[in-house]
């Protein structure tokens, strides 16, 4: 089968388009014959291999994860014995190890479910696939962390990436209301899928503006806590899901640090997390799809024999909504 491999770390020349063994079903895998991918920016992240620090998971010298992608769409083409809630033919979403390839497995725990649900019937492939990893962060980061109610006034700060979109139209589900922070460019985008108020962030500071918000989650990470305190509820929360690329990682520590220390001493909270996993939450972005509350955001289209163009684009920090890479056939 096609995928796209890597060996060392490094930039996207390092991908390659090739011929490699179709993988095979364990007793606790599933089988997906992929029928689109997404790209995110932990995919490039995790090939260029990070901090040094992160290179204790990912691997000194080699990369233990050769074959990038997480998030996928497809159909199972087979499912190991221990695998009881799919079945062959199902067609679904979620997550999964190596999902630019024309095949991917996908790995329940024994007694465990696994990391795919069925997809909507009028949702596409390429919509789901967009979908797992963006949109559980904008999910649970809103309703976990933020404790999003009716009725709040919600800041989203890089309104028009890849959890941003999520982030807008989930927050709207849940009858907030809405303020975008994006760029000229992407003032029509933001506003399209139901931002009540959009801030064009190289006209005007958010941080400096008069509105007061409930909860804010920020997906750029360019702003200190104490600047999103100026503009919080005695009550709100701040939930930090995104970080500059440029910044050393030590400085982000540092800096995050500070400020959750800070956060224990005043009414403002601060929140950090990634987003975890699992069939419940994945089930519930399926129903959003599904009834039309959230319409994923697709930027760009690629072939999966174009995975360096598509990584490039995305290592570039400026794609609108979600990157779909697709098997040629």
């Amino acid at each position: 089968m096609k995928a796209v491999v890597y060996q060392g770390f490094g930039s996207p020349d390092i991908l390659r388009y090739q011929d490699i063994d179709k993988p095979t079903c364990g007793d606790n895998e599933v089988l997906v014959k992929v029928r689109a991918a997404s790209v995110n920016p932990l995919d490039w992240k995790v090939m260029k291999g990070g901090p040094f620090i992160a290179r204790l998971l990912l691997g000194l010298g080699k990369p233990k994860i050769k074959r990038p992608g997480v998030d996928v769409a497809g159909q199972l083409e087979a499912v190991g014995k221990n695998v009881t809630d799919l079945k062959p033919g199902d067609e679904v979403f979620g997550t999964c190890v190596g999902a630019l390839a024309e095949y991917a497995t996908s790995k329940s725990a024994p007694g465990m479910k696994s990391a795919l649900v069925l997809k909507p019937a009028n949702v596409t492939f390429e919509e789901a696939a967009s979908a797992p990893v963006a949109g559980l962060t904008a999910l649970q980061g809103l309703r976990d962390k933020g404790r999003i109610q009716p009725g709040q006034r919600v800041l989203i700060n890089g309104a028009a990436g890849g959890v941003g979109t999520f982030a807008v139209q989930i927050a709207k589900s849940f009858g907030a209301n809405v303020t975008g922070v994006c760029s000229t460019g992407n003032v029509d985008l933001v506003r399209s899928i139901g931002a009540d108020r959009v801030v064009d962030y190289t006209q005007q500071d958010f941080t400096q503006g008069a509105e007061r918000y409930d909860l804010i989650l920020d997906c750029v990470g360019n702003h200190s806590f104490s600047e999103h305190r100026r503009i919080l509820n005695p009550r709100g929360v701040l939930v930090g899901i995104g970080a500059p690329a440029d910044v050393p990682m030590l400085g982000l520590l540092a800096g995050l640090t500070g400020a959750l220390v800070l956060s224990l001493f005043v009414s403002q909270k601060l929140a950090v997390f990634m987003a975890r996993v699992n069939q419940k939450d994945l089930t519930t972005l399926g129903e959003l799809m599904a009834t039309g509350k959230v319409k994923p955001v697709i930027d760009r289209r690629y072939k999966l024999s174009e995975a360096q163009a598509a990584f490039r684009y995305m290592e570039a920090g400026h794609a609108r909504g979600k990157v779909i890479v697709t098997p040629e056939s």
